[in-house]
């Protein structure tokens, strides 16, 4: 298993966080680029003739290839260092991305998608892996804090701007502005990222057992089942605003710009609590994920509530993703496959959150049904949190920090 101790860099000084951040930017772009096929579906599928179902297959696609391909390729990356296999992930995202900016039809723009979904997969378990040796165990949920919040600023910032590049210019500038800011990231990574130890080796059998941990499954339930939850309401989120709350057309974006706003401030909060607090931040978190989506299932109607239950909604879901991390990485270790199928497991919560939540709607439940849906699979998370008590393995064990986050 690698070591989580930070690596100095040659000048004996310990390393900057700039690693950190240039992380993050990769994330961001990452993330714009999954998210903004979801913003403009009506200009693709007129560019390739196509349905908007067929369109929607599109998101379906990158998400699959998240859960399958990603912890494959990661598994094959065991024992390269991190700054080539980073850059060497990030030059096969640029490739995915480059096919779809250049696509002139269906077959390659899902082509584009599969190719980016597993590299940002097999990306996202290097990273934390490379975050959690460069800051030390006891600071490794805020430096996941940082790494994912380019996940929380491309759903805030990232979707937005392709949208609009979509509106103004068409499809394939937002593309390419995807693929510019990879390569400004590769040039940074290459620049500023230490090169670091090669990967301690370790047989298939040892891989296994690391794996196998009780522990790290029972992290990975609470996972899946916390973003499950929470994709369950935010999926259908607009229309229960809509014809629900009684909001009008034009306010819709704004609450939406708040709530992507709470997920950035919570997103750091999380990660500055969640390394020496990580099962009360856990229990925190999803408590209040629960009594929000109680309140909006029973009081949607009031505007009111409606918009405090949409920043509870922000701070206290996807920003419980640090702490998250913390978890896992103390229940199996700090490993790059341990990080990737930990990835695969927040992307199968989302998928199923969203589809239990549809099946909900057509079953003609109404649109308060997502919320109930929510609300179980958060009470399932709070139970979940108690099938592991091994104590110490939730808690740094306090040190001097080895780099400022």
């Amino acid at each position: 298993m690698p070591t989580t101790t930070a690596h100095p860099e040659p000048n004996g000084a310990p390393p900057r966080p700039a690693a950190i951040y240039l992380l993050s930017l990769c994330v961001f772009a990452m993330a714009t680029s999954e998210f903004m096929v979801a913003g403009m579906m009506p200009s693709l599928a007129a560019a390739f003739r196509a349905s908007l179902a067929e369109v929607g297959n599109l998101v379906s696609a990158f998400a699959a290839s998240v859960v399958i391909g990603g912890p494959l390729l990661t598994w094959r990356l065991r024992a390269v260092r991190r700054k080539p296999a980073l850059l060497g992930l990030l030059a096969v995202f640029l490739a995915g991305q480059l096919i779809g900016a250049t696509a002139d039809g269906y077959p390659q723009m899902l082509a584009s998608r599969i190719v980016c979904g597993v590299a940002q997969s097999a990306f996202f378990g290097v990273a934390l892996a490379l975050a959690g040796e460069l800051v030390g165990m006891d600071r490794i949920a805020r430096a996941a804090g940082l790494v994912l919040n380019g996940l929380m600023l491309a759903s805030v910032a990232g979707l937005p701007m392709a949208t609009l590049l979509d509106q103004y210019w068409g499809w394939r500038p937002a593309f390419w502005l995807v693929a510019a800011l990879v390569g400004l990231a590769m040039l940074g990574i290459a620049a500023a990222v230490p090169a670091g130890d090669k990967p301690a080796g370790q047989d298939a059998g040892g891989e296994w057992r690391a794996l196998a941990r009780p522990a790290l499954w029972a992290a990975y339930l609470s996972s899946g089942l916390i973003i499950g939850a929470v994709f369950a309401a935010f999926t259908y989120l607009a229309p229960l605003l809509l014809r629900v709350s009684g909001f009008s057309p034009a306010m819709v974006p704004l609450l939406f710009g708040v709530y992507g706003a709470a997920t950035v401030l919570g997103n750091l909060v999380t990660g500055r609590l969640a390394d020496c607090h990580t099962r009360r931040v856990l229990q925190g978190g999803v408590l209040t994920l629960l009594l929000v989506m109680l309140a909006l299932a029973l009081g949607a109607q009031w505007q009111a509530l409606a918009v405090a239950g949409v920043c509870l909604l922000g701070l206290a879901g996807l920003p419980m993703n640090p702490a998250m991390v913390a978890r896992v990485v103390r229940a199996g270790g700090a490993g790059p496959m341990v990080n990737s199928l930990h990835m695969a497991v927040v992307n199968l919560g989302l998928m199923f959150g969203a589809w239990a939540g549809g099946l909900c709607l057509d079953a003609g439940w109404g649109l308060r049904a997502p919320l109930w849906l929510g609300a179980a699979l958060a009470l399932l998370a709070l139970l979940s949190l108690g099938l592991d008590r091994s104590g110490d393995s939730w808690r740094a064990k306090a040190s001097p920090a080895d780099v400022s986050v």
